[in-house]
């Protein structure tokens, strides 16, 4: 069977798709919620506001379907946007709910420093996630590419994976049973990005 990546119209989806099939992952496109539930693993894709993307998902009734998937053990993978939208609620262009999946909020990176951070930033895992199946074969402190202007503030920090500083200490990596997801792209992160897919895949059973 193939993984769902979830269309419902973010601008990463093609670099996504590329990476994932130029890494041999079996995939269907979709915005069908019938078909991510049936799916033996999930990646959503995100770039751009929280707020654009709950209606998006609200629009397709696809938040049902992922609410169903990640509560059933469906391997998933939440990449940007796409980690974002997993909290509780967000502050980008005022205070709106997400799908309080897990715990904290969407906050704007300091306001002193130059947002968005664009560019190569280290992944720091923290100690109880260093050994996790998505971390095989990345070196702790490697570089993944970011494109963010917010990150999420976890309540709960045995969720955190990995962090990166940009003007503070940032959760860079969620990971929570059968969920994970990362803020930046690993569709960009070459190598190591690549990697990180291909862990994912293997992780979910479907490589």
């Amino acid at each position: 069977m193939s993984i769902a990546v979830i269309d419902y119209g973010a601008g990463n989806l093609r670099s996504v798709v590329r990476a994932l099939q130029r890494i041999g992952a079996p995939l269907e496109v979709t915005s069908n919620p019938n078909a991510v539930i049936a799916a033996p693993a999930v990646v959503l894709p995100g770039v751009g506001a929280t707020r654009d993307t709950m209606q998006s998902l609200e629009q397709l009734d696809l938040v049902a379907a992922i609410h169903e998937v990640i509560a059933r053990g469906t391997p998933f993978l939440g990449i940007c946007v796409g980690m974002q939208v997993l909290c509780d609620q967000s502050e980008e262009f005022g205070p709106h709910p997400c799908l309080s999946i897990v715990g904290g909020a969407v906050r704007r990176l300091p306001s002193h420093l130059k947002v968005p951070q664009i560019g190569w930033n280290q992944v720091c895992y923290t100690p109880h996630a260093a050994r996790h199946p998505l971390f095989a074969g990345i070196d702790d402190g490697s570089d993944f590419y970011f494109v963010h202007s917010y990150y999420c503030d976890l309540t709960d920090e045995h969720d955190i994976a990995a962090t990166t500083t940009y003007g503070l200490p940032f959760p860079s990596v969620l990971i929570r049973r059968n969920l994970a997801a990362v803020q930046f792209h690993p569709e960009k992160s070459g190598h190591y990005g690549l990697q990180l897919l291909t862990n994912f895949i293997r992780w979910a059973g479907v490589a």
